[in-house]
């Protein structure tokens, strides 16, 4: 299967969004028993989520240093990528979530409810994904990918974007685009996918990437730093009936978040290593705390998790160009605020229907 194949047009996800809507209709009621009375103060006192095994989220930091507080986080399960965490937003099994930008506009484009409220990840010097070959690889540039087969972690992400990107860069037209085959593979198998051959190019990033290179024998083609420089490529987002009946909530959430991300930013990286071993090490979840120690900055751009326009209209654009969404469609202000984020100088972004 090739890249456009893999990659599904906006009418099957328009299909896929009235499923999730009505699923999360039919568990609204049920979602409401679950969810905790609020306090005085705010509309609720819990937030439902999904973490990552051995991660630590910036939400959780900010619940550790008692930026969330009176409100707490109930943790229902991991996710396994970006799409899957904000379709179940979308189905109100859980309150927020996180993806890369293109995937949540996407999800916007299918005429899902939601809006992006705060980043939290992204490219920066120390933090980035770089596309990796074998030593002996004959490829080295753009042209090269033709007929060969890549590694990544899901599809419909940050990491196809991104090859998307860089091939249409190197000067290649759809047609040749089109015989790069994606192969969706878990990051901890990339390594030994690439190695024994299975495929040619794999994608690694943080722990995975650091290994790799310990091991030797590989070499990067090109990365996401390369590309675009720093900017932040994923968003929380809320629906916006959740923004509208919850509003104390959503900013507090999001002032947590922002204030978890800064205090990262600036703290030493091992006093930001050892608060997140501890937080693993506390919640009693039988995780390898190791991955901690591969953690480098944020790589959030802007301050407190910021939105900015233009890690919006990048990949908008790039959904236009591929013929899933109409010039105009969608504009950059309908899909985020930065209203709830106490580091926005006083911008007036437009906010959720």
């Amino acid at each position: 299967m090739t890249v456009f194949s893999l990659f599904s047009p906006l009418r099957c996800v328009w299909w896929l969004v009235c499923a999730l809507l009505a699923l999360g209709c039919q568990r609204d009621e049920a979602s409401a028993s679950r969810s905790t009375a609020g306090s005085p103060e705010f509309e609720r006192s819990s937030l439902r989520y999904q973490g990552f095994a051995g991660m630590v989220t910036y939400p959780e930091l900010a619940e550790d240093l008692g930026y969330l507080a009176p409100i707490r986080l109930d943790y229902v399960g991991n996710t396994i990528s970006g799409p899957q965490d904000i379709q179940t937003v979308v189905t109100r099994d859980i309150d927020f979530g996180g993806a890369f930008n293109g995937a949540v506009i996407k999800l916007i484009a299918a005429k899902a409810p939601i809006t992006a409220v705060i980043g939290y990840y992204g490219v920066d010097d120390n933090t980035w994904q770089g596309y990796y070959v074998l030593d002996d690889s004959p490829i080295r540039s753009a042209r090269d990918f033709i007929g060969k087969k890549v590694a990544m972690n899901t599809i419909g992400a940050h990491q196809e974007f991104v090859l998307r990107e860089y091939l249409a860069r190197g000067g290649l037209t759809p047609e040749e685009i089109a015989q790069v085959t994606i192969v969706a593979v878990p990051p901890v198998s990339a390594e030994s996918s690439l190695r024994q051959r299975q495929v040619d190019v794999a994608v690694f990033a943080s722990i995975m990437r650091d290994k790799a290179l310990e091991r030797g024998q590989i070499r990067c083609v090109f990365s996401d730093h390369d590309l675009f420089g720093k900017f932040t490529a994923g968003s929380y987002v809320f629906t916006n009936d959740f923004l509208r009946d919850n509003p104390k909530t959503a900013r507090r959430f999001v002032e947590a978040t922002a204030r978890a991300i800064e205090w990262a930013r600036s703290s030493a990286r091992e006093e930001v290593i050892a608060r997140m071993q501890k937080i693993i090490e506390r919640r009693g979840r039988n995780e390898d705390t190791s991955v901690t120690r591969y953690w480098r900055s944020t790589g959030v751009a802007g301050k407190g998790g910021l939105i900015q326009e233009r890690e919006m209209q990048i990949w908008l654009d790039w959904l236009v160009k591929s013929g899933e969404l109409k010039p105009n469609q969608l504009i950059p202000s309908a899909l985020y605020t930065n209203e709830l984020n106490p580091f926005n100088a006083g911008s007036s972004q437009k906010g959720p229907a």
